[in-house]
Parts: C-alpha cells; sequence; structure tokens
C-alpha cells in the first residue's frame, strides 16, 4: 500500500503544477456543475421558497427587488447593459483573476482558489437544499434577459445544463466579492479599492434583471467571510494544518 501511494505521489509531482491546478480547478466546475442539477427540477418547491423569501425581506425591511427593477426598466440601455454584465463578466473577471494570480502573484492564488472553492462548494449543498426560483420567474417582474433577447438561459442547451433553481446564495456576487478581494489584496495602490465597485455592480445587476433578491447577496457575502476565515492566509483551518506539520 505505501509503494502505491508513493507512486502516485510520484506521479503528481512529476505533472506540471499549472496542469494540475488546471485539473483541479476543471473537476471542481465539473462536480458543481452536476450538484446544481439535482435540484434543478424541484419546481413546486423552489417558487414555495421564493415566496418565503420575499415575505422574509419584507419583515427585514430590504427594499423590493420589484421597485428597483422598476426604476432601471426606464433605461432600456442601462438595463440591456445589465443583462450583458450578468453574462459576459461573471466568469470571464474570476477566470481572469485566478489566472493573474497565478502568473504574478503566486502565494495569493492559493489561499483564493481555497476560499472560492469553499464558498463554491458550500453554495452548490444550499442549492440542493434550498432550491429557489428568481425573481425572474414570479408574478411582478420582467424576465429583463427574455425581453432583449440576451437570456443566457434562452438556448435549449444553456436551459439543460443551467440549474435556474438555485438563485440561494448569488454566486454572481460572491465570486465578484473574491475578485475584489483578490485585487485588494495583490496590489498595493490606493486605486485598488476601486474594484469594490465589481461587486457592487454585480449586486445591482442581479436585482435589477430579476435573477436574484437581495438576501442571496446577504448570504453570498457571508458565506465569503465564513470561508475567508476558514481558509483564508491566516484562517482557522490552516493555522491548524500549520501546526499540526511542525507537531509532526
Amino acid at each position: 500500500m505505501t509503494a502505491v501511494v508513493g507512486a502516485v505521489r510520484g506521479a503528481g509531482r512529476r505533472v506540471p503544477q499549472g496542469a494540475r491546478e488546471l485539473l483541479l480547478v476543471a473537476v471542481l466546475l465539473a462536480v458543481y456543475k452536476f450538484g446544481r442539477l439535482l435540484s434543478a427540477e424541484s419546481v413546486a418547491t423552489a417558487k414555495q421558497n421564493a415566496y418565503a423569501i420575499l415575505h422574509l425581506e419584507k419583515a427585514l425591511r430590504l427594499p423590493q427587488e420589484a421597485w428597483a427593477q422598476s426604476l432601471a426598466l426606464g433605461s432600456p440601455d442601462l438595463v440591456q447593459l445589465a443583462n450583458r454584465y450578468y453574462a459576459w463578466v461573471h466568469f470571464p473577471a474570476a477566470a481572469a483573476m485566478l489566472l493573474g494570480l497565478w502568473f504574478f502573484a503566486r502565494p495569493n492564488y492559493f489561499w483564493i482558489r481555497r476560499v472560492m472553492a469553499t464558498m463554491t462548494m458550500v453554495a452548490l449543498v444550499l442549492h440542493v437544499v434550498l432550491p429557489l426560483a428568481p425573481p425572474r420567474m414570479l408574478p411582478g417582474f420582467v424576465d429583463t434577459g427574455l425581453y432583449y433577447n440576451e437570456s443566457v438561459y434562452s438556448s435549449p442547451t444553456a436551459a439543460a445544463l443551467a440549474n435556474q433553481y438555485a438563485a440561494m446564495p448569488s454566486l454572481h456576487v460572491g465570486w465578484a466579492i473574491i475578485v475584489a478581494a483578490a485585487v485588494i489584496a495583490t496590489f498595493g495602490s490606493r486605486w485598488r479599492y476601486l474594484v469594490l465597485a465589481h461587486p457592487a455592480i454585480t449586486l445591482v445587476v442581479v436585482v435589477v434583471t430579476a435573477n436574484h433578491y437581495w438576501l442571496d447577496a446577504l448570504v453570498a457575502a457571508a458565506l465569503f467571510a465564513v470561508s475567508f476565515a476558514l481558509v483564508g492566509p491566516r484562517g482557522v483551518l490552516v493555522r491548524r494544518k500549520a501546526d499540526y506539520a511542525v507537531a509532526a
């Protein structure tokens, strides 16, 4: 058995580190995509949960998403820009962030990847146990992507591969926060804080396009905070692992 483990570790060391990381990220994305599909058919439960979220937001005195969307609908160009931001910025921004860290700030890459993986896997569990229909599927809201023929879910292929009932938490917002954290941690310029506009804009975008609720974003932010505290550069689990390594 020891010989087998040694052979596997030796083979792993012979594979370039970049290839291992690429494979790891690909596996995580595949697991995430598969897991999202597990709850993709929970339509009735997802809509019941959606009304429960709206009632909870009302009790918390949060602004109504329908009100926020109605303000944006008066500017068609702004709404179409929001549709495109939702569709084309989420994955490219996260991918560019990971690649940039890998090539130019590798120490930050590893803890950012840990935080991102932890956050995404916990979000997957929440998507399965709490299927949630987005606002655009409820009366009183406009599916702006569908209205302007810009929906990322309009094609049969996309609809088959996506779980449209995985609104809680919003990984659009969560990953935007991670991108901002990576930039702030990597650069020393005072201008680096301008990157906070990315999660702020993403929050507005997911609400006015009726893809998420305010609570989806708040839970994503809380999930980032917990993930950072556990596996960030000075996270609880990281310190315990280091202490164990020293003791060993």
